[in-house]
Order: C-alpha cells, then structure tokens, then sequence
C-alpha cells in the first residue's frame, strides 16, 4: 500500500499504457505510474479483473509500481451522481468494479463527484514566455449562457484534447442538499466494498471550486465540505477506505488561495487521509483563474512539500495538468519533465530537512 513506500513521484494522467510511456517513467527516475480513465474494454457499465491486471502486469515488467487508477468513465455512475433512476444498477456495477481493482492488486481508485466534469473557458490561455495554459472566467460562462446556468462543458475527444459543447440540464437544477444525500447514498453502498477488497477510495477536489456549474451543485469546493464527506465516512464504517486524492491545483483555486491547501494538509496529513497529490497551482481563485508552472503560482511549492512531510504524508506525487510549452507533444512531455524534475528537486529538500 502507499503509505509503507515513503513521499515518491509518479508519472500519470494517460488512458494507454504504452511501452514509451513507461520507458519515459524508467528515464525520469520515478518509480511508478497512474492511470486516468484507462481505455479499458467496457464490460457492461464494468471493468473486467483480467483487463485490470493487464495493467498492473504490464508495469511491473518494467520494474514499476502501479500505484493507482484515477477515474472509471463518467457513464459508469452518472445516475448515482445525480440520483437518477437506473442508480442502483450503475452502484452494484462500481462495487463490481472495485472488487476486481483490488483483486488485480491495485490499492487506490480515485473519483471524483463532478457529474459535468472539469470545466475551462479556455486552454490556449498565455502562460509564462507563451505557453499555453488552460484558465477559466465565469464571467464567459455566464456570457455564454446568456447570464444563467446552462453551460459549456469541456468534453474529451480522442483526437482533440477538448471540445466546446453546450450541455443542457434537463430538468431542474440539482440543489447541494441533493448532491450530499446522493453522495451519501453511494459512499453507503461502495465503502464497505472498498474495505472488504483492500482498496481505499480518494476523492478528488471539484473543478473549478464553484458553488454551482450547469445546473449542478458542488460539493467539494472548499474545506468543509472535504470535511463533510470525511465525517459521513466514518459514520458509515471506521473510514479506512476513504481518502483523498489532494489535488493542490483545485484547492488554491478556491477563495483564499494557498490557505487552503494549508488547512487541507493540516487537517488530512496526521489522519492518513491524503493518499496522494496532484502537485499543480493556478494564478488567481474562483470565479477567474489561470494554471502555470510549478512556483509561479499561488502557494510556496517549497513550504508546501515541506508541510505535506511534517505533516505524515506518504504517498505519491503526480503532476497532473501542465502548461503546454513550444514543440511539446499532446501529451505535454515537455510540461511534465519540468514538473516532475521541480517535484524530485523540492522532495529531496524536504528529505534533507525533515
């Protein structure tokens, strides 16, 4: 499990695991990798024991850890975000999923509870000597929508990293209380299964931080909420299975910039619950903000991953979303050289001083 291997970095937020994929992880010197949303066969709203442990096997014959999958499809449990019917078919499915991820040997499944998903305004943003970065203005979106809520929503395309589609929420909007009792609904339902196949469940920070977006209430926009889901962990089982995946990222986009990613590690890093970080930053909060390179941004990356040490932290690194420099491929190679290289460097700092 993460916690007995110590603070190390990881090279994820592909969905093919491809042998150059893993021999850039072997030249970069980091010691495992993350999966986002892998490009595994659909088995009926499921992911198939075999078609997990492929995964795992694969990386391990080139001497890496595969430390976590970070997403199943949205479509796996939409009805459950929202509280459609249908949900309880798409829960007994996740449960299945779960099963199969621990059984494969795999400790982490990440999710998230953003049933529109991520949103930008834009990811060709100007970032530092024209790179492009990917930023986000609720003013566009509430020019888009003609001043209300419907809105547009980043989708992902296998061809093109993004495209702008209006998505119209039928029906009424969903209120915060619905969304808690929905995630409470589904945490009842698959904690206990995550505990019984020795896999911890990390829920990932909304994105961006808003209260509401198309329709739909945010839940994990700032600390309390974070807070929140940990409470209704623990009075469903003893939380073992329960964690986050800290995105640092969403966290400074919150109002308050770096103060909450502080109060997060204060508060997750003596419990255990952070599993494991996405080391990224943005320029600005909620409602306009741009992302940037590592130690540009809102917090001090340096007394940040001096705080996740002396705070217990022992889990892995990821860089997450990088800007996308000159000549850089899709992928954004170049962008995750520099940030992982940054990573190793403030690790070995905080090694030396803590």
């Amino acid at each position: 499990m993460s916690g007995e291997l110590g603070i190390r970095i990881a090279i994820g937020q592909f969905n093919e695991l491809t042998e150059e994929k893993l021999i850039y992880a072997q030249q970069l010197g980091v010691p495992g990798v993350q999966m986002n949303t892998p490009k595994l066969p659909d088995r009926g709203g499921l992911w198939a024991y075999e078609d997990i442990l492929a995964l795992r096997e694969k990386t391990e014959g080139y001497g890496l850890r595969f430390e976590a999958i970070e997403n199943v499809p949205i479509h796996f449990y939409d009805k459950a975000m929202l509280g459609l019917p249908g949900r309880d078919e798409q829960i007994e499915n996740y449960r299945t999923t779960i099963r199969n991820v621990g059984r494969a040997g795999i400790p982490i499944l990440g999710y998230h509870f953003m049933p529109n998903s991520v949103w930008r305004t834009s990811r060709t943003s100007p970032g530092r000597g024209g790179a492009h970065v990917t930023s986000f203005d609720m003013a566009l979106v509430e020019t888009a929508a003609g001043g209300g809520q419907s809105a547009f929503v980043a989708k992902r395309d296998e061809k093109v990293d993004a495209l702008w589609v209006k998505e119209e929420l039928a029906g009424d909007e969903v209120t915060a209380d619905q969304m808690w009792a929905n995630y409470e609904y589904f945490m009842r339902a698959v904690l206990p299964t995550a505990k019984e196949a020795g896999v911890k469940l990390a829920l990932h920070p909304d994105d961006p931080p808003m209260p509401s977006l198309g329709g739909v209430a945010r839940l994990f926009k700032d600390v309390d909420g974070f807070k929140r889901a940990e409470r209704i962990a623990l009075d469903l089982s003893d939380g073992d299975a329960w964690g986050l995946d800290l995105c640092l990222g969403c966290c400074s986009e919150m109002p308050g910039g770096p103060t909450n990613v502080a109060a997060m590690i204060d508060h997750f890093g003596p419990r255990g619950r952070i599993l494991y970080i996405h080391f990224r930053d943005v320029k600005g909060t909620v409602p306009q903000f741009a992302e940037c390179f590592i130690g540009e941004g809102n917090y001090n990356a340096a007394e940040t991953m001096l705080r996740l040490k002396r705070n217990g932290f022992t889990g892995f690194l990821l860089d997450d979303h990088v800007p996308h420099m000159i000549d850089d491929s899709t992928w954004q190679h170049r962008g995750r050289a520099h940030a992982i290289g940054y990573m190793q460097g403030l690790l070995d700092m905080a090694t030396a001083l803590v």
